[in-house]
């Protein structure tokens, strides 16, 4: 039985935006148990009129024998008429949280003494950290503004750079004719609309250039949109099917003091946007309602994780240790089993158990790998989105020489998203770039061997100690327009099925997500807050044909939309780098993790040299041959056991004292 009689005061100074509150999260069931809904909200006290500050406090009897961990962090608090009318129902929506490796403590028979301390928010045992929440129970809706998407009819227009400011309205489609609680005013016109101040939902924008990368809310007259601009509106809700967007557009004033003029707006509904992801294009009305132009809309539709609750003992988002440098990550396990160059392939099947196991054998760090979804829904490991399989042909007298009646093997070429996991794992599958009779590898009756091996089995089966580089398969769109695949499966379903072996299996081990698509990226972020993400890119490239989204086109745009959407950083193509390793210290000076990928990583002189840039990891095949360490050990292996020795030494210490 947990006894108590410390009255804790929690006391802690910030700066909140409109609408936000501050609570307090901890491992004990006053604190709610990391459970951010279960916590504790503080008060407002005072507000420091010099720097804008507040002082936001709190009493809570906490148990005496037991060591409390806590963190603060701020939300906005929603109050609901629950279901059957039971009452009101409270929803807190994390908008910030301290997530320094290590939360706050309060040692056991621990008193403040009347001792007057007040804590900053984020900054604690000489470390500051404070990241965006995750999606709990609210929505967001991003639209996505680039490639001049705002095209003018009228002549006077043409030219000209426009500020664009989205308002979120909601209204009840359910029912026509009525507002819903919190939402419009019937009497209400357009005007007011754009003139009301709300918390919720909440709005903000973010520009993909040095000065404004950042999420923030909009001014009076929006965020500039000029030519080459990148704007992402960001919207959270909990009924995104009830809100509908208002946008506005004013003239680009340079003169100092005028007021921008309003030329015109339009309206994106619910039904422009009938997918997780996609694109619309609406009319652009004058303030005299006459049609004056058009904007092409792209947008991304988020929603929580289905089915899995996160909560905030522990954040690795954006932890990265200064002596994680040059981490060696294994391609595909022991690297790339089908080249054009045969001496540079691997002579285990890429993607394999064996070939993940023969890497970490080797020393890797970490081991990269490609996740996809097989037809039911089956998270398997595999790079290519087709894959070859065998189909004997008969052959009569009259079609093979000298009457020969030998079958030969033609092959069929089909997409791994129409294929169960039972059929992939019993078919002879060949590799896109082994369309022969005679396959390169004939090792697939060993178990460990068989191409498509499944993300958790990957996950119970190799050494905890090596960390996992999850490389997330989503189709792209390339700069003519056309796609890499037709993908059947919604977005945010396919991203939740391979999220939640990996929060449920994923145990100690070191774990990144990455991707080469911005919007995928976006989503890992946000549907979790516990494993870190990277951004894949090519970059400038004649290697590769050039992506549609402008966010993949170079490093630079890369670091803004990194910053963006707050993720560990980049893995970018090594082509890039090598031709210009200034890059390297852009992307560091923004504070962002960085790993490289591609072919000229396979040479132990460029691995040395991309290490003396100081990358955090190369990721490169064959790393049985290529590493030049002594000690073919994990660096988390070689970590985990000097832990163990100090704790050794410690209770040693104690023992004898």
């Amino acid at each position: 039985m947990k006894m108590f009689g410390r009255e804790w005061n929690f006391r802690v100074t910030l700066r909140t935006t409109p609408g936000e509150c501050v609570g307090v999260v901890g491992n004990c069931n006053q604190l709610g148990n990391w459970n951010h809904q279960n916590g504790i909200l503080l008060s407002k006290s005072i507000v420091n009129s010099s720097d804008g500050n507040e002082i936001w406090q709190g009493t809570v009897q906490l148990p005496l024998d037991q060591e409390v961990y806590f963190r603060y962090f701020t939300c906005i608090v929603l109050d609901h008429l629950a279901e059957n009318d039971e009452g009101n129902r409270r929803d807190l929506i994390v908008r910030r949280w301290e997530t320094n490796i290590s939360p706050r403590l309060i040692k056991i028979n621990s008193s403040q003494n009347d001792l007057i301390h007040i804590d900053l928010f984020g900054t604690y045992n000489g470390e500051t950290r404070v990241d965006r929440g995750w999606l709990t129970k609210e929505t967001v809706v991003q639209l996505k503004l680039y490639n001049d998407p705002i095209r003018m009819w009228k002549k006077s227009l043409h030219g000209k750079a426009f500020r664009v400011k989205v308002t979120p309205v909601e209204v009840d489609v359910s029912c026509s004719n009525t507002v819903r609680d919190g939402g419009i005013d019937e009497s209400w016109d357009v005007q007011d609309v754009r003139n009301a101040v709300k918390s919720w939902p909440l709005i903000e924008v973010a520009a993909m250039n040095n000065a404004d990368c950042e999420f923030k809310l909009q001014q009076q007259f929006g965020q500039l949109m000029d030519r080459g601009s990148y704007l992402i509106f960001q919207a959270q809700a909990t009924k995104p099917e009830s809100v509908t967007f208002l946008v506005d557009f004013y003239a680009h004033n340079l003169s100092i003091g005028d007021s921008p003029e309003h030329i015109g707006f339009c309206y994106i509904l619910q039904n422009n946007m009938t997918q997780s992801d996609g694109s619309a294009t609406v009319p652009i009305t004058s303030p005299k309602h006459l049609a004056i132009g058009q904007l092409k809309v792209d947008y991304l539709i988020v929603r929580p994780i289905n089915g899995f609750e996160c909560e905030m003992s522990v954040s690795f988002s954006r932890h990265w240790k200064h002596s994680w440098r040059g981490l060696e990550v294994g391609h595909r396990g022991a690297g790339s089993s089908f080249k054009e160059a045969l001496k540079s392939c691997s002579s285990i099947r890429e993607n394999t158990i064996a070939s993940l196991a023969h890497a970490a054998k080797h020393g890797a760090d970490m081991i990269e790998f490609d996740v996809q979804l097989s037809k039911d829904m089956v998270p398997v490991i595999y790079h290519d989105f087709y894959v070859y399989t065998a189909m004997v042909k008969k052959l009569g007298k009259d079609e093979g020489s000298n009457g020969n009646t030998e079958g030969h093997v033609d092959m069929l070429h089909l997409p791994i998203k129409e294929l169960t996991l039972a059929q992939l794992q019993k078919l002879k599958i060949y590799h896109v770039k082994e369309n022969t009779r005679v396959p390169k590898l004939n090792d697939d009756d060993f178990d460990d061997h068989q191409p498509f091996p499944t993300l958790q089995r990957a996950l119970e089966h190799l050494d905890p100690h090596v960390g996992f580089n999850i490389e997330i398969k989503w189709t792209m769109q390339l700069k003519d327009g056309s796609f890499e695949l037709n993908n059947p499966f919604e977005l945010n379903l396919y991203l939740d099925t391979i999220l939640k072996p990996v929060l449920q299996y994923g145990g100690t081990r070191k774990i990144i997500f990455s991707c080469f698509h911005p919007d995928i990226c976006t989503m890992l972020r946000m549907k979790q807050n516990k494993y870190p993400v990277m951004f894949l890119t090519q970059g400038i490239t004649a290697k590769f044909d050039d992506y549609h989204d402008p966010r993949t086109h170079n490093i630079p745009m890369g670091v803004h939309f990194v910053s963006t959407i707050g993720i560990l950083g980049l893995c970018v193509h090594s082509e890039d780098i090598l031709r210009d390793p200034t890059q390297v210290a852009l992307v560091q000076s923004r504070g962002l993790i960085l790993f490289c990928w591609g072919e000229d990583n396979n040479d132990q002189a460029t691995i040395r040299y991309l290490k003396n840039l100081g990358l955090n990891g190369i990721i490169y095949d064959k790393i049985d041959v290529h590493s030049a360490k002594e000690t073919k050990e994990s660096i988390f292996l070689v970590e985990a056991r000097q832990e163990q020795k100090e704790l050794i030494k410690i209770a040693s210490s104690t023992s004898g004292s």
